[in-house]
């Protein structure tokens, strides 16, 4: 409880060097800013969170925790830096690496064999299916893996991953924590001890330590993330049901449909569908790169997670297309705009294209 005078908000730390004899000494160890949002994360995920730099930093601190050359089971289709970050890994000799498709189960327990962890995203990104994570829960405990869950697309609100004996849960914390478009930040929880302090000797070590006004920036948009969630994930709904009802449109992943083949595992697993939708429209590539350039209200640019409503065909980068990424999928992160704004800007665009189609 605050006490009379006391301000709302943490303060800003801004400074490198503190006064000897007090609990840090110098801006790599630690501060005021990182604490209270370390504290509201861990308090989120029932364990101990700690913050870094980027979530690629945080993929790379959890990473490090492997024995060289361990094999390492990753989704065969996930967000391509951490892919990519692994397979600079497996060349220089740190890790071996074996890609599954997570959705499988016999792949997943085939793979799980000797490996020492097994990382999985859920849902994942950028085909939003949902993974069954007791499941992999288990085949990693068979073997005696780590299991790692990047849960960036739940939130620590849609799901908590610890609760399930996961060993660490990833976030990447410029998306929805953040959610406004103007931090980059990552932060991985647990709930070992050991494992705590691990990550924190990388961060100190090896520098990958978040600034003052970023983790500042980020508690203040997790305070409002519960509300933001709440109406994205609403307007997600509708508009993936009006995308799966259109002509121009060959197919839709969101977990909140009935048609989605993993609708009633997400029902079970999570507490809502969250707010990413994939969808393919009709003829080729270059035309879906047109639909998403095209449009006027969203936006078209990467990242996701922000207030406003971001798409992008995401096989327009080599890492997504190398891991068979649909040439025409379009993700789509839905913001805060009224519904029916964005369903016009999307009816507007896919008219066009079914004109386009129909000669």
């Amino acid at each position: 409880m605050l006490a009379a005078g006391q301000p709302l908000n943490p303060a800003i730390a801004p400074s490198s060097t503190y006064r000897a004899g007090g609990e840090w000494t110098y801006g790599r160890d630690g501060n005021s800013g990182w604490r209270s949002f370390e504290e509201a994360i861990g308090a989120l995920e029932s364990g101990t969170a700690v913050a870094f730099s980027t979530g690629i930093a945080a993929a790379a601190a959890v990473l490090s925790t492997v024995p060289v050359g361990g094999v390492v089971v990753a989704p065969s289709i996930a967000y391509h830096g951490v892919v990519g970050l692994m397979h600079q890994l497996q060349q220089r000799g740190q890790v071996t690496l074996r890609t599954v498709d997570f959705t499988s189960v016999d792949q997943v327990r085939d793979a799980a064999s000797g490996a020492a962890m097994v990382w999985v995203e859920s849902p994942t990104n950028p085909m939003i299916d949902v993974v069954d994570l007791p499941f992999v829960v288990k085949c990693g405990r068979d073997v005696g893996a780590a299991i790692v869950v990047d849960s960036t697309l739940a939130t620590p609100l849609l799901q908590q991953p610890l609760n399930l004996d996961v060993d660490y849960v990833l976030h990447s914390a410029t998306k929805y924590i953040g959610g406004h478009s103007d931090l980059l930040l990552g932060l991985v929880a647990c709930s070992d001890s050991e494992s705590v302090d691990a990550l924190r000797a990388y961060r100190h070590d090896v520098g990958s330590t978040p600034g003052a006004l970023e983790v500042f920036l980020a508690l203040r948009g997790l305070r409002t993330l519960p509300v933001r969630l709440a109406r994205s994930q609403q307007t997600a709904q509708v508009l993936s049901e009006r995308l799966e009802a259109h002509p121009a449109v060959s197919w839709v992943s969101y977990p909140g449909l009935a048609s989605h083949p993993h609708h009633d595992l997400a029902r079970r697993q999570m507490s809502g569908f969250g707010a990413m939708v994939a969808f393919e429209t009709v003829g080729d590539w270059t035309q879906a790169e047109a639909f998403a350039a095209g449009l006027e209200l969203i936006v078209h640019g990467t990242s996701l997670g922000g207030v406003e409503t971001l798409i992008e065909r995401r096989a327009r980068y080599e890492g997504d297309a190398a891991q068979g990424v649909p040439p025409t999928l379009l993700r789509m992160s839905v913001g805060l705009e009224h519904v029916e704004d964005l369903w016009s800007d999307l009816e507007s665009g896919l008219s066009r294209l079914l004109r386009e189609q129909q000669g």
